[in-house]
């Protein structure tokens, strides 16, 4: 586990929720008094879409919000298990965030073509100012998965053969994920404490390969933090 880490327990996924999106609306705050922007990179999964309710129902200066995926599923644009559809019927779709800042996956399209289309938009988005990431039981984060090699310099990776469906998936690479100003973690539930217990005493997992040179948040409840 990396030095640079903070961790945040709460003793709920409630009150995780709660307090990452408090975390989320003041970085948006500084972020767009420093620069005139909120660069945020969205994650899939169910504690993410409780902040994203959060969200919608707060008040924030939408209009210089500018949202990117981390990773998405290589499935129709309308499919309810995509990551842009579960955002958007949570969060942007309750909030005046201008359609052309939201930079959506078009991973309906197929991975390579997907992934090439939006290499040069992270390339241009970089640094982001907050990426949100969890962390699955085998340690992936992302669309980033144990045994999976992909060339490190990429931006934006085709992923094949997810052990999780659908198989094809597109993911924001960790180089990308990692260059950025803040990074938050977001991990509940007791299915996930052995894989805590794991990354924390430094194992070889996809989510340690995300190496911000910032501090890294990780906000996780009592029952996915090891005892």
């Amino acid at each position: 586990m990396q030095e640079n880490s903070r961790w945040h327990t709460l003793a709920t996924a409630d009150e995780v929720a709660a307090v990452a999106c408090q975390h989320i609306l003041a970085s948006a705050q500084q972020a767009i008094a420093a620069h005139g922007t909120f660069k945020l990179v969205l994650a899939g999964g169910t504690t993410p879409e409780k902040i994203y309710r959060l969200l919608a129902k707060s008040d924030a200066d939408w209009a210089k919000w500018v949202i990117y995926y981390g990773d998405e599923r290589c499935l129709p644009a309308d499919d309810a298990e995509r990551n842009s559809m579960i955002a958007k019927q949570t969060l942007l779709d309750h909030v005046p965030i201008p359609a052309g800042q939201i930079f959506t996956l078009q991973a309906e399209l197929g991975g390579e073509v997907a992934a090439e289309q939006y290499r040069p938009i992270v390339a241009a988005a970089l640094p982001f100012d907050m990426v949100l990431l969890g962390l699955g039981e085998d340690g992936h984060t992302a669309s980033l998965f144990p045994g999976h090699v992909h060339n490190a310099d990429e931006l934006v990776h085709a992923v094949y053969n997810s052990p999780k469906p659908p198989p094809k998936r597109v993911s924001i690479s960790a180089k990308a994920l990692s260059n950025t100003h803040e990074l938050l973690f977001l991990v509940t539930g007791t299915n996930k404490r052995p894989i805590v217990e794991a990354w924390r005493a430094g194992a070889d997992l996809p989510v340690a390969t995300i190496l911000p040179s910032n501090t890294l948040d990780v906000y996780i409840d009592s029952d996915a933090y090891p005892a």
